[in-house]
C-alpha cells in the first residue's frame, strides 16, 4: 500500500531513556506515517496536534526527566496548545496509577507493550503488515536493532524486569527481514541491542542463539558493521568469540556491563558470578578476539560497599584497561530486592566521591589507549558535520556514548555516512583527530 499523503495533522513523538525505546518510537512513527500524519521526532519546538511522550522509568534522574516533560506538555494542554497528550513507555508501564492522578492532563496513559493502541483509541487501524518497519530516528546510515525484551536475571538494583517483565526472544527470521529492509534504506550499521543479549534465544529455542544469529546477519549482503549491546557475564555466550574473530563486518566491540568486582559486591548485587571468573571472563574475551574493545558500566554506593570494594574494583580496572566505561551512582528503587532488603545508608557525597576516583582512574586508562593509537589509519563512519569537522566513529565506538573521530571538513573524499581511512595525528583522552 502507498503513503497516503500527509493530511491528518502533525504527531510530535518525544523519546526519553534509552535506544530500546527509542527503537519503540520509531516503530509507532512508521505507522502514523503510513496513515497519512506528519510526523516528527524530538523536534526542537514540538507543537503539533498530538504530542506522544515515551518515557524511561530506570534510575531517580530518568524518572525526574520524564515526569518533568509530562508536566512541561500537561501544561500545554491545559492552555489549551494542543489537542492530544499520550504518555507511553517505562515510566508509565511502573507508576500507571499514579501518573493518572498525579498528572490528569494526559489524555491517556499507556505501557511498554500496549502502545500501540494509541492508533485504534485515535479511531485509526494498526498496520500488521508495517511491524517490521521503522520510520528511522538515526542517521539514515545506521540504526539500532533490538533483539529480545524483558529479562530473567533479577540482580538486587534494578527495576527493569519489574517493568518489562520476562526475557523474551524475537523470532531469527523477523530479525533478518528487518535487517534486510533497513539495508533497502541505505542502512549499514546495526547497533544490536537488548537487555541481555547472553540469553536470546533461550525462551525460544531453548539454547543460546546468539551466536547463530550474529552469522545469519553478517550474511546478508549491504551489512558492513554489527555491534554487541549488553551481555550479560553470568552464562556469556562463549561460541560468539570466534564469530566476532572471523566475520569481518562484526565490529571488534562488546557492551558487558559487570557493575562491580568483589565477591562480596557481586553477592550483594545477586549477580551470579563471582570475582574469578569475572577476571577469567574478560582474559578470555582479549586472547579469542584479539584487538577487541569492551565497554563496561559500573554501579558505585551500592548499599554493602565498602572501602575494600573499592580497591578491589579499583585493581580490577587497572587489570582489565576497559576502553570504554560509564559509572552511575547507586539509587535506591522501590520494588527492587536492594530496597527490601537493605537502607540506602552511603551518603550521595561519599558515592560522588567514590565514582570521581572510578572517572579519573579510567581517564588515565584512556589516554593511554588513544594515545597508542596515534599513527595508525582505522576504518571511519562518517556521523555529521559540526561546526569546521567531519564527526565519525570507528568500529570501537557506539554513537552517542562513546568517543568520537574529529576530522576537518576540508579533508577531500569525506562524505557523510560512508566510511573513510582516516590517519590519527592527535587525541585527547577520549576523542581522536585524524586526516
Amino acid at each position: 500500500m502507498e503513503k497516503i499523503k500527509n493530511t491528518k495533522g502533525t504527531v510530535d513523538v518525544v523519546s526519553l531513556g534509552c535506544s530500546k525505546n527509542l527503537v519503540d518510537s520509531e516503530q509507532l512513527m512508521r505507522q502514523f506515517d503510513a496513515l497519512g500524519y506528519n510526523v516528527r521526532h524530538d523536534a526542537e519546538k514540538p507543537d503539533g496536534d498530538i504530542v506522544i511522550i515515551n518515557t524511561c522509568g530506570f534510575i531517580g534522574d530518568a524518572k525526574e526527566e520524564s515526569i518533568n516533560t509530562i508536566l512541561q506538555f500537561a501544561d500545554r494542554k491545559k492552555k489549551k496548545k494542543l489537542d492530544k497528550l499520550f504518555v507511553m513507555g517505562c515510566l508509565s508501564e511502573r507508576y500507571m496509577k499514579e501518573l493518572q492522578a498525579e498528572i490528569p492532563e494526559v489524555d491517556k496513559y499507556y505501557g511498554k507493550f500496549n502502545y500501540t493502541n494509541i492508533l485504534t483509541d485515535l479511531g485509526q487501524e494498526y498496520r500488521a503488515d508495517l511491524r517490521l518497519e521503522r520510520s528511522l530516528t538515526t542517521p539514515k546510515h545506521y540504526a539500532y536493532l533490538k533483539i529480545s525484551e524483558g529479562c530473567n536475571r533479577m540482580c538486587s538494583y534494578c527495576a527493569i524486569p519489574l517493568i518489562t517483565g520476562r526475557h523474551r526472544s524475537r523470532p531469527i527470521e523477523d530479525i533478518e527481514t528487518e535487517v534486510k529492509n533497513l539495508v533497502a534504506q541505505g542502512v549499514k550499521e546495526f547497533n544490536i541491542i537488548a537487555q541481555d543479549l547472553s540469553s536470546y534465544g533461550l525462551d525460544k529455542y531453548k539454547e543460546q542463539k546468539l551466536p547463530e544469529l550474529l552469522e545469519r546477519l553478517s550474511d546478508i549482503p549491504g551489512v558492513e558493521w554489527l555491534r554487541l549491546h549488553y551481555a550479560y557475564p553470568a552464562q556469556f555466550p562463549y561460541r560468539i568469540l570466534p564469530v566476532m574473530r572471523e566475520r569481518a563486518n562484526i565490529c571488534k566491540y562488546l557492551d558487558i556491563a559487570l557493575q562491580h568486582i568483589s565477591d562480596n559486591m557481586l553477592t550483594i548485587m545477586r549477580r551470579k558470578i563471582t570475582k574469578e571468573q569475572t577476571y577469567e571472563l574478560i582474559k578470555r574475551i582479549r586472547d579469542e578476539v584479539p584487538g577487541i574493545h569492551l565497554r563496561t558500566t559500573m554501579i558505585i554506593g551500592h548499599p554493602g560497599e565498602t572501602e575494600k570494594d573499592m580497591e578491589e574494583l579499583k585493581e580490577f580496572l587497572t587489570f582489565a584497561k576497559f576502553e570504554r566505561l560509564g559509572a552511575f551512582t547507586y539509587s535506591h528503587e522501590e520494588g527492587t530486592h536492594a530496597y527490601e532488603a537493605y537502607k540506602d545508608t552511603i551518603p550521595e557525597e561519599l558515592k560522588q566521591e567514590r565514582l570521581n576516583e572510578i572517572m579519573a582512574l579510567q581517564q588515565k586508562i584512556s589516554g593511554t589507549i588513544n594515545e597508542a593509537k596515534i599513527g595508525k589509519n582505522l576504518k571511519v563512519m562518517i556521523d555529521r558535520v559540526e561546526g569546521e569537522n567531519y564527526i565519525g566513529r570507528t568500529e570501537f565506538d557506539s554513537p552517542e556514548v562513546d568517543p568520537e573521530v574529529i576530522i576537518p571538513i576540508s579533508t577531500e573524499g569525506v562524505k557523510i555516512g560512508e566510511f573513510y581511512s582516516a590517519k590519527i595525528i592527535d587525541t585527547t583522552d577520549f576523542d581522536l583527530y585524524a586526516n
